[in-house]
């Protein structure tokens, strides 16, 4: 079964150029996965800092083996430092059958 999320974030003033260059690079990244099926990054029209990123993964393992990527790693650490709260926000979905 896939492995579907959705995570949510919003930008801090003065971040967005160098998140917008992040999140560039981690989506060339992760679509390059091989157990990787989907990986969408959108802002909100009316306002650039909210972040909406639609992720799925062929399986368990595939998202397993995302998660544990450097470079994941590294943008998660980085990406603290720019975006307001705790962290992102992240919903895990099911097909509706």
């Amino acid at each position: 079964m896939s492995k579907t999320l959705y995570a949510e974030f919003t930008v801090k003033a003065g971040s967005e150029v160098r998140v917008s260059e992040m999140m560039n690079e981690l989506t060339q990244l992760v679509r390059a996965e091989p157990g990787n099926e989907l990986f969408l990054p959108y802002t909100r029209e009316e306002n650039p800092r909210e972040y909406f990123v639609f992720e799925v993964y062929r399986d368990e393992a595939a998202f397993q083996q995302h998660i544990s990527a450097d470079y994941g790693a590294r943008f998660n650490q980085e990406l603290a430092e720019h975006i307001e709260g705790e962290g992102s926000e992240l919903t895990w979905l099911l097909p509706v059958e």
